[in-house]
């Protein structure tokens, strides 16, 4: 058939497939056998050790210590604190997705299974929904679990040690036997209704990078109608970034009240997530713009491909990532600077919060701009001098 010697149907297939590669690559290839590890969480042991009547030293809290810590099973970086009030503020700054608090009555709880009024011991479990919820999740989960095991061995041990001393249990020895530990779980930092699922500051980033881009693109296209209409060049490149960052400006707080107006987000302070969104959507303006003034139209196939990359990573704990995503990816991308920024505004205490979110964008915002004016002295420069050769 004639249609199968056209050249342009090859060349479509061929496209088709590169199109599907690189696509398949940006947003499978970083997420896909992706697998928690190293993920840091506090461990306090408060425990106090207790004598037993047989002579012997009962330190539950140690032996649990040494348990968890020579884990490797566990996707968990143990990080040692000393208190409780230590750990959370941990919590509070980011540097852990969990805690584990032993505390100081653990081994005379586990002590008292064998005696006339036992009293089962509780640990608690704390984990940080605001930092990441699916990081929060595995380490709950797998704190869980391991608890659940410890508890049922000691179970199983204290029933033995009985069993040999007399026949008959009472209820309520049999009824502490049947927890010995109790776990309780408490969340801090939460993240509120219609968050979707902690992955709100993610969806944010995207939505915004799309509207600053296409202002880029709109704002690229009138000033350089401008310049041919009026053929003042300098001016007109110079309003690009003054209008561009207005619109910016409006454009995220449209965003900030159309996601708590229309959909119901939970905004613990809407005006600091709308003045950390109009940051972030400078930057991205301002990159993107310079961008299509260096290069022009193909800087968009640049742009487009960097938001499909990025998008897959923006909710996902850098802990779940590979060592080459992390690397090749992650570290640099200007989307994670903001979606980093929002979780700590919209679960951490505001712009508060922030940490070094704001001062990398500010840097990219700053940079680019100069990279923007420069395109204008360079485009303005050669007109002149194609003026002066005529």
């Amino acid at each position: 058939m004639a249609i199968f010697k056209q050249k342009m149907l090859w060349i479509g297939i061929l496209i088709v497939i590169v199109v599907l590669a690189v696509f398949g690559l940006a947003m499978m290839g970083s997420v896909l056998g992706t697998k928690p590890q190293h993920v840091p969480v506090a461990l306090v042991v408060l425990d106090q050790p207790v004598d037993l009547s047989t002579g012997d030293k009962l330190a539950v809290g140690e032996m649990l210590k040494e348990q968890l810590t020579s884990n490797k099973q566990l996707p968990i970086s143990w990080k040692i604190v000393g208190s409780e009030e230590e750990a959370r503020k941990g919590l509070d700054s980011r540097d852990y997705y969990g805690a584990l608090v032993l505390p100081a009555d653990l081994s005379a709880g586990v002590a008292s299974l064998m005696g006339p009024s036992p009293t089962p011991a509780t640990v608690s479990i704390i984990s940080n929904d605001g930092m990441n919820t699916q990081a929060a999740t595995v380490v709950k989960q797998g704190l869980g679990q391991v608890m659940k095991m410890v508890s049922l061995e000691m179970s199983k041990s204290a029933l033995e040690q009985m069993s040999q001393r007399t026949d008959q249990i009472s209820v309520d020895a049999a009824t502490a036997l049947l927890t010995p530990i109790q776990v309780t779980e408490e969340t801090v930092h939460p993240i509120g209704t219609n968050n979707a699922s902690g992955n709100a500051p993610g969806l944010l980033t995207q939505i915004m990078w799309m509207g600053s881009l296409v202002s880029a693109m709109i704002l690229f296209l009138a000033s350089g109608s401008a310049k041919k209409a009026s053929g003042r060049k300098w001016s007109a490149h110079l309003l690009q970034p003054i209008i561009g960052i207005v619109l910016v400006g409006a454009a995220s707080g449209f965003l900030v009240w159309m996601a708590s107006g229309w959909y119901g987000m939970e905004l613990t302070s809407a005006v600091d997530t709308w003045l950390f969104l109009w940051l972030g959507g400078s930057a991205f303006y301002l990159m993107q713009s310079m961008l299509l003034n260096w290069i022009g139209f193909p800087a968009m196939a640049i742009l487009v491909l960097l938001m499909f990359f990025s998008m897959p990573i923006l909710n996902m704990p850098q802990e779940f990532l590979s060592d080459t995503t992390q690397n090749l990816l992650y570290s640099w991308t200007p989307l994670r600077f903001v979606a980093g920024g929002l979780r700590e505004i919209m679960y951490f205490g505001g712009l508060k919060a922030v940490s070094t979110n704001a001062a990398v964008l500010w840097s990219i915002a700053s940079g680019c701009l100069a990279l923007l004016l420069a395109a204008g002295v360079k485009k303005g420069k050669a007109a002149a001098e194609q003026s002066a050769a005529v």
